[in-house]
């Protein structure tokens, strides 16, 4: 189970991050540097397999929320730096919650239920189809409106399963 945290804010910066000795690996990886506007900045390392929601091209100025394995080793460093999992552009249209959802779908943290419905799509990260209860798993839910309940309840509009 991860225990995903997620940070919000502009991208500042988009820099080559060199991991090996070979030039084709520090052309693989990427630090973005992400300022939320309150004076926090986060440095993420984004590997070739980050999940990108929507597979958007994520550029300077862009808003986005990186989510992070908050038990995963980080160097103590300023600005803080976390490896993605999981970049979401930010939307008007759609929210994205990354999160482990249980055996009644609601979210590790309390705040969000799912009911899935005949238009959600259930996915694995490399797109395809997903047949099974995604329940006990680590989500990325893609969803618009939530009820005002807590927790808040939807019906996603993609549910993609991270094995």
């Amino acid at each position: 189970m991860i225990n995903t945290m997620d940070f919000n804010g502009v991208v500042m910066n988009i820099s080559d991050f060199g991991v090996g000795a070979s030039h084709a690996e520090v052309a693989c990886y990427k630090l973005f540097t992400v300022d939320n506007g309150n004076g926090d900045i986060i440095n993420f390392v984004v590997k070739p397999e980050t999940y990108f929601v929507d597979h958007v091209m994520v550029k300077i100025g862009d808003q986005v929320t990186g989510f992070y394995d908050a038990n995963t080793a980080a160097p103590l460093i300023y600005p803080p730096q976390y490896q993605a999992i999981v970049m979401a552009k930010q939307s008007r249209t759609q929210q994205v919650k990354v999160d482990y959802f249980n055996k009644d779908l609601a979210s590790s943290d309390g705040t969000l239920e799912l009911n899935l419905g005949p238009e959600t799509k259930l996915v694995l990260e490399n797109g395809q189809a997903y047949l099974r209860n995604p329940a006990n798993h680590n989500l990325i839910v893609i969803y618009r409106a939530t009820t005002k309940s807590i927790p808040a309840q939807t019906t996603p509009l993609k549910v993609i399963v991270m094995c």
